[in-house]
This record gives structure tokens, sequence and C-alpha cells, in this order.
């Protein structure tokens, strides 16, 4: 089966703002290069990608539903694909990439609400940066969707 063939993964994302405009961003856990990224996670059968995005902000960053507020979502949907190498290795094979529908909420708690140490962690560290910072620290692979999210966006964002 090529990659091709493959579908890929129905995601949801979210660009957290504070309340100065800058985004949250996570040092990813389980890689030895740097690699920052927004929430993001799969969407569950039965759940719809706004679910998923309050869903994942709690999974990833402890940040409960309560201590967000939507501003916008982005229309239509944004992918990427995996490189080769990684297509196979992750996600047990079943996926080239995802395809992700992108959430921007503002953040209404403060910096100690962000609670890293999840079930699940994915995040080492994270920090606050300009939102157009953002494509120069994700992994490359993912640089153009966040580009274009950020194009989504950017009537709401500083700058």
């Amino acid at each position: 089966m090529s990659k091709t063939d493959l579908p890929y993964r129905p995601c949801a994302g979210v660009m957290l703002l504070n309340r100065d405009g800058l985004a949250f961003a996570g040092q990813r856990i389980d890689t030895t290069m740097e690699a920052w990224q927004m929430p993001q996670g799969g969407i569950d059968p039965g759940e719809t990608a706004g679910q998923a995005a309050i869903r994942e902000l709690g999974e990833e960053i402890g940040v409960r539903h309560d201590k967000v507020e939507l501003i916008a979502q982005a229309p239509g949907e944004f992918h990427y694909d995996l490189p080769d190498e990684l297509v196979g290795k992750v996600w047990k094979g079943k996926w080239r990439g995802q395809r992700q529908t992108w959430f921007l909420y503002r953040f209404l708690g403060e910096d100690l609400d962000i609670n890293l140490a999840t079930d699940h962690p994915e995040f080492s560290t994270w920090r606050w940066v300009d939102p157009h910072e953002l494509p120069a620290l994700i992994v490359p692979f993912k640089r153009q969707l966040y580009e274009d999210v950020i194009a989504a966006f950017s009537p709401y964002l500083k700058g």
C-alpha cells in the first residue's frame, strides 16, 4: 500500500491566545529535535471537531472549557502529509497525515491554570509566542499548515 492510498487522520487544532494576543506553544515531549506546536489531536468517533478541540485542551495542557472563549473557527480543513520516513511508523501506519479543523480561543485563565502534567503528557515545557512566529517553531512538514492557519485567523491577530 502506498502513502497515497492511506486516508488522513481527522483532527482538531487550537490556537490559544492570551490577553496580550500571544499564542500557546508547547515543546513536544516525544522527540529529540526542537519541535513546538499548538494543542491538537484526533477526533474520536461520535465527537465533533469542536468537542475534540476542548477535550484536547484538557488532555494536553490541563485547560478546562470554562477557561476559554471561542473567537473563531477556521473555514474548511487544513491538511499535511507525513514525511515518507514517518509513514507506517506513527499512528500504527493507518494514516498518511492529518486533516485538521482549527479553532481560535481566548484563554480566560491565568498561566498557573496551564498544567502539562496530565495523564498523557505531550509537552515538556511551554511559552507564549507571537502567532506569526509559530511556523518557524513547528516541524518543517507542518509549516505550510501553520501558515494557512495564521492566514485564516489573521483578522483576529495583532500585527
